[in-house]
């Protein structure tokens, strides 16, 4: 439990750090760490894909995300340029760019392909062709999940340079990444934090006993509503600042979307751990990795945040674009 406890602290100063960084020198300070978080994820992932059967490139896992992160701090600095639609275009772009290079990679080493293919006891059937596609999708995929989906983070990062899109964001020097990244953060660790307390306190019926034996129906809820309680209480705080009150309020971010957003962001961040419960059954792991100890690894850790990520992106672009 202590090295649990520990463990957490360090987190949180690093991410503490890294919004201070953001704040008082550049962007590009949270990007470094995104770019890290999904670095790691990435590779992990890539590791428990194997493990269950499906062969990918690990390396290739592991650079995507810097090749998508470029593209897009490329694309965001010629906003006036392009826009928001077209920076995601892109960037899928980008990936299918990635998926055509992984199989022809796979197909100029063709030697190497086959002692792969032999040290998998692959099917004689099985041409080095059809090999090299499967693997090359099931690398796809780990570009997908978690890289493109965590980079979201990214775009978070940067929403006041998308002028173009969001006209209304203008002289916030930062505010607005600042505060929704901050929402984007904290609705995944109120969400876990008080779904395990409220779980060990309560009990009951287990949520999805086949995938999480742990999770219970009253941390689900007990997490969910505290979230959303938590979240309303971080507003009121920003909204007692003069300065930051003024920034909300211009914005558009009002109590009752912040409900709505921290709500549907809880149930979202639970679906992510879920899904990766699921997918660390299916390659008979316990954890993901061990670069945390007490906790794991990094996807276990930011598990939530692959699918958070797109939706809270998604959630205040449209309150955005309404204003």
């Amino acid at each position: 439990m202590k090295t649990r406890l520990y463990t957490s602290v360090i987190i949180v100063l690093i991410l503490a750090l890294a919004f201070i960084l953001k704040m008082l020198v550049s962007n590009y300070f949270f990007d470094v760490l995104i770019l890290a978080v999904t670095c790691f994820a990435c590779y992990e992932t890539s590791k428990l894909f194997k493990k269950m059967g499906k062969f990918n490139d690990t390396i290739m896992s592991i650079v995507a995300p810097a090749v998508l992160m470029l593209v897009m701090l490329i694309c965001l600095a010629f906003d006036a340029t392009l826009g928001l639609i077209y920076t995601l275009v892109i960037c899928v772009a980008t990936i299918v760019v990635l998926f055509g290079l992984t199989f022809v990679l796979s197909l100029l080493r063709r030697k190497t392909t086959k002692n792969e293919m032999r040290a998998r006891l692959m099917d004689k059937s099985m041409t080095v062709e059809k090999y090299s596609l499967v693997k090359s999708l099931n690398t796809a995929v780990v570009f997908v999940y978690p890289a493109f989906l965590l980079l979201f983070l990214t775009l978070i990062n940067h929403f006041e340079d998308m002028t173009t899109t969001f006209s209304a964001l203008t002289d916030f020097n930062g505010w607005v990444s600042f505060i929704v990244l901050l929402f984007a953060f904290l609705i995944p660790i109120f969400t876990d934090t008080f779904a395990y307390l409220m779980g060990g306190l309560f009990e009951g019926k287990k949520l999805a006993p086949k995938i999480s034996p742990n999770k219970t129906i009253s941390g689900a809820v007990g997490g969910l509503l505290w979230c959303v309680l938590l979240c309303v209480a971080i507003f009121y705080i920003l909204s007692s600042i003069p300065s930051v009150a003024t920034i909300l309020s211009d914005a558009g971010i009002v109590v009752w979307k912040v409900i709505i957003i921290a709500f549907i962001g809880s149930i979202i961040s639970q679906l992510g751990d879920l899904f990766e419960s699921y997918l660390k059954r299916s390659a008979n792991v316990k954890d993901s990795g061990n670069i945390f100890p007490g906790h794991g690894g990094m996807l276990d850790r930011f598990d939530s945040y692959i699918f958070v990520a797109p939706f809270i992106f998604i959630a205040f672009s449209i309150l955005f674009v309404v204003l």
